[in-house]
């Protein structure tokens, strides 16, 4: 496959050549005959994106759930519309957070929906909301987990922690990954580092398969339960780091942490550990300084970060993967309910990047939105949905903000290029840099290819790659 016409990074415009999954030149070169041809018509040619912190399976059940929580839902009236929709049997409603229409439990649901079985997962991932007839439904067949909680004699329908429980209890199966695989595509992204924390050897095999099959074509990075192994990455998936996922309400023993951490290396894996709190933060910090920090530890989120906290990031060593469209989907409710003297260190970007601080960008989905377009746009201008600012002083450049996602998944020091010998993981822009750069919410995502397989088109007119003719054709070229 020729790529011809295309911009590279720097401004040079070049033609890419790629033989089987492998980039094999760049410059001024012309099409042989019968090689499909791509006319990249001017655009940047970057290296496949990657989303370094996603959740493929929630993601995939949250595509065929029904959204209700902000943007989409911001009143209770709107939350129980969506919740009568027409239908039986189960209904599963994702996103919710209180400022919709309160804490919800059984009797609230009830009101809204007494005739099927609903289940309502708040927007941190972390709990459930049941009606009475889901209760009815889990507890017919299934002893109540600890996380169920209870009160006055009676379940109240709030299930904690309880993701495991809840889906044997369900008997459900894994969802199919492709409306997920085919999402990322449309945005260039190439490949994804899954960090759910109780990824273990069987939906290990689903994303083999998943990806096999086609379904989930991005190339992946499979974090998890400390029982992982690289014999479970069948399909050319890569073992990624273990993971930690700290609750500020009930922290581990402090040796156990130092254990987990320890534990990893000493598998060879490194460690990555949730911190959406400044408590957690500094648990995990202490942890990883215990255990002694190896290359590719990471933290999580680090939703809240004091100065004290990113010097002790860049001494240890530490990577960030962090969530920068979380100050346009949430700064509003940042703005309402944290206290303003932590508004300047939600989710801090530029300070991580001045302290040497190594730094990546993941979409957390379900949980956030899976555009890394809007979440450049976001570190970027650092406002919310409103217009408020909220951390100016966190602003990264655009150039900075897509760097968030071209780093090497297995080494995010590293940055990826579009050169010769590198894997044929490609993100075709529809207009050059000089553009895409004062407006990346806007940019579209004409062609992704991965392993030299085009697995996105979007072209005008969604022309197929065409085959190259024998024939001399005028045309301009820089050798890069």
């Amino acid at each position: 496959m020729l790529i011809e016409n295309a911009e590279l990074e720097g401004g040079v415009h070049a033609a890419i050549r790629i033989i089987g999954e492998t980039i094999t030149a760049i410059g001024a070169l012309s099409p042989r005959p019968g090689e499909p041809v791509i006319d990249a018509a001017g655009g940047l040619v970057l290296p496949g994106l990657h989303d370094h912190h996603i959740h493929v399976a929630s993601l995939a059940a949250a595509l065929a759930s029904v959204a209700c929580g902000p943007p989409e839902v911001t009143t209770a009236a709107e939350f129980a519309a969506r919740l009568r929709a027409p239908g039986t049997g189960w209904l599963r409603a994702t996103g919710y957070h209180e400022s919709v229409a309160g804490r919800l439990d059984a009797d609230l649901l009830d009101e809204m929906v007494p005739d099927r079985p609903v289940r309502v997962q708040h927007r941190s991932g972390r709990m459930w909301f049941l009606n009475s007839a889901a209760l009815d439904a889990l507890l017919a067949e299934n002893a109540p987990p600890p996380g169920l909680e209870r009160s006055g004699g009676r379940y109240t329908g709030r299930l904690f922690d309880a993701d495991a429980w809840l889906q044997r209890a369900l008997r459900g199966t894994p969802p199919s990954f492709a409306a997920v695989g085919a999402r990322l595509a449309r945005a260039g992204v190439t490949g994804l580092t899954d960090m759910t924390p109780a990824n273990d050897a069987v939906i290990a095999r689903h994303f083999a398969a998943e990806h096999a099959s086609g379904a989930l074509p991005q190339r992946i990075v499979l974090a998890g339960t400390p029982g992982l192994t690289p014999a479970d990455m069948a399909g050319g998936m890569t073992l990624g780091a273990a993971k930690l996922h700290l609750h500020e309400a009930e922290l581990p023993a402090f040796e156990a942490a130092v254990a987990f951490v320890s534990g990893a290396h000493a598998t060879g894996r490194p460690a990555a550990i949730h911190c959406a709190t400044e408590v957690e933060l500094v648990f995990a910090l202490a942890a990883i300084a215990e255990a002694g920090a190896a290359p590719g530890d990471r933290i999580e989120h680090a939703s809240v970060a004091p100065d004290s906290a990113v010097g002790e990031i860049a001494r240890l060593g530490l990577a960030v993967v962090t969530q920068p469209h979380f100050i346009a989907e949430r700064g509003d409710t940042y703005r309402a309910e944290v206290a303003p003297a932590l508004h300047p260190i939600l989710y801090r970007l530029r300070a991580f990047r001045n302290a040497g601080v190594t730094l990546a960008a993941g979409s957390d989905a379900p949980f956030g939105g899976t555009d890394p377009w809007t979440a450049m746009q976001a570190a970027t201008s650092r406002q919310t949905r409103a217009g408020a600012p909220l951390g100016a002083a966190e602003a990264l450049t655009p150039e900075a903000a897509l760097d968030l996602y071209l780093c090497a998944p297995r080494n995010l020091a590293m940055r990826r290029r579009v050169e010769a010998g590198a894997p044929a993981d490609l993100c075709l822009l529809d207009r050059p840099w000089s553009r895409a750069r004062m407006a990346l919410g806007s940019v579209q995502v004409r062609a992704t290819v991965i392993g030299g397989r085009v697995v996105h088109d979007a072209r005008p007119g969604n022309r197929p790659v065409h085959d190259a003719r024998p024939v001399n054709r005028p045309r301009r070229h820089e050798t890069r």
